[in-house]
């Protein structure tokens, strides 16, 4: 089984390698939760970043800084191999 730390790194670098193609930056990305699920075949990971929003003239700003976009990632306990990745309502 994978350590917590190789799961949190697989998320981490899983929503990187998808920053170009969903053409927005990921300011203040953080981890937020670690679980490993009841039957251990799965660390939940979820990682937080601050919302933006372009502007009319096409440039990126900061929402509040209180609004936080949180994604919940499904890493498998054994390959550490991103399965999910889905919004994390809260």
């Amino acid at each position: 089984m994978i350590d917590v730390r190789t799961a949190v790194t697989a998320a981490y670098n899983y929503i990187k390698s998808l920053q170009d193609v969903i053409d927005s930056p990921l300011p203040d990305l953080r981890l937020e939760e670690v679980e490993l699920s009841d039957d251990d075949k799965f660390w939940l990971i979820t990682l937080g970043f601050d919302a933006t929003e372009k502007n009319q003239s096409g440039i990126l700003n900061y929402v509040r800084r209180s609004e936080r976009i949180y994604k919940l990632f499904k890493v498998n306990s054994n390959t550490g191999q991103v399965e999910a990745m889905k919004i994390r309502e809260v």
